[in-house]
């Protein structure tokens, strides 16, 4: 269903963490960290809480995933399609993975997507959508299709934050899929955790291990994302290091910084050679604009929320926190009458896909359609 509500698109998440080009600015750092740490306990689900609007960015979190797909300077997901070698596809998609990785401003968020939410943006060929298709636990799938480049993507995300204390660890469990498919190329890659710390100093980081895969041509990629951990190391702040296999033996190095640049080492000759550079991929990048506002859907993030973004951009804390309440209770008052009826939320059936759960797999979806049509929301290269 179309809607005459008006979208507020703000600009995409800039290497600073802040949005790029944009008149928001995050509220006072000491006033939302005790405001923070007095509404949870350790151990805390965070799935569950509900944040004022002080502690949000203007987007939901469905924005963020698809931006990180299509929001860039440097197309680095269509090197991936391009490459001749399965050599430089892979290490293309390395690239490619790391780009998608953006910072986020400390002691903020963005909000939670509502149950059935829909983000659909088209840049050039590339068309994406984002659905959210579970509340509690909170799931999203990302589909993607680029038929110039013969690219697919499906992704199926839930992150899940607990409280620990000194920070806030977010695990991103499901699939993240990409696939070339004039080579017949499926490329698998999970997702590094986000960690929020207040203490000894407030910093937020992707940390931990990240898996790359291509079954059909058997090469791998171990990478480790590094941050600070009591004392603070420049050198090992926002690091990365790793390395592809082919038949368990290592035939590249991968070393650098993911928010500045990376580079990749020939073992076999010792040739190093950079294979991302952030600044060249990510900075500048345009927010999207509505190009079709009659194509534009009710579910649309950007309307769902543009109340409550608008006065966040404004600093009008009373009025957002009035709207982003009275959406949240709608949410409360659709779960009410599904479980008055005997529905459980499971059997929520999404518009856009097919969503299974099991205790082995995890979450996994599965598009209803083959390709994403053309947005009425476009990025503008």
């Amino acid at each position: 269903m179309v809607t005459d509500t008006e979208a507020v698109l703000t600009a995409p998440l800039s290497l600073e963490g802040e949005e790029s080009n944009s008149e928001y600015r995050t509220p006072n750092i000491i006033q939302r960290i005790l405001s923070l740490l007095s509404s949870v306990r350790p151990g805390s689900d965070l799935t569950k809480l509900q944040l004022p609007p002080q502690f949000n960015i203007p987007k939901s979190q469905l924005q963020c995933y698809a931006e990180s797909v299509y929001c860039f300077r440097s197309n680095m997901l269509s090197k991936c399609a391009r490459a001749d070698t399965p050599c430089e596809r892979f290490i293309a998609v390395v690239a490619w993975s790391i780009s998608t990785l953006r910072p986020l401003p400390f002691g903020v968020a963005p909000y939670n997507p509502v149950l059935g939410e829909t983000h659909h943006v088209s840049r050039g060929s590339l068309n994406v959508l984002v659905e959210q298709v579970s509340h509690h636990p909170p799931v999203t799938a990302l589909q993607a299709t680029d038929e110039e480049e013969n690219i697919q993507m499906i992704w199926c995300q839930s992150p899940m934050p607990k409280f620990h204390g000194t920070h806030i660890e977010t695990e991103v469990h499901g699939k993240r899929e990409l696939k070339i498919v004039n080579k017949s190329e499926t490329y698998s890659i999970n997702s590094p955790k986000l960690v929020i710390r207040f203490l000894p100093f407030p910093s937020v980081d992707w940390l931990g291990n990240v898996k790359i895969r291509c079954q059909e041509t058997g090469l791998e990629a171990e990478l480790d994302y590094r941050g600070y951990t009591f004392l603070p190391r420049p050198s090992v702040y926002r690091s990365i290091k790793g390395k592809i296999f082919l038949s368990s033996n290592i035939i590249y190095e991968i070393d650098g910084h993911w928010d500045r640049s990376v580079t990749v080492k020939d073992v076999s000759t010792g040739r190093t050679r950079s294979i991302y550079d952030a600044k060249e991929a990510l900075s500048g990048m345009k927010p999207p604009i509505v190009k079709e506002p009659k194509g534009v859907w009710e579910s649309e993030s950007s309307v769902v929320w543009s109340e409550v973004s608008r006065a966040i951009v404004e600093k009008r804390w009373d009025k957002a926190r009035e709207v982003k309440s009275c959406i949240e209770e709608k949410q409360r008052e659709i779960a009410r009458e599904r479980k008055s009826k005997g529905e459980e939320e499971e059997d929520y059936a999404p518009k856009y896909f097919k969503v299974s759960h099991t205790k082995e797999s995890g979450w996994d979806c599965l598009p209803n359609y083959k390709f994403v049509p053309p947005a009425p929301i476009i990025v503008e290269d």
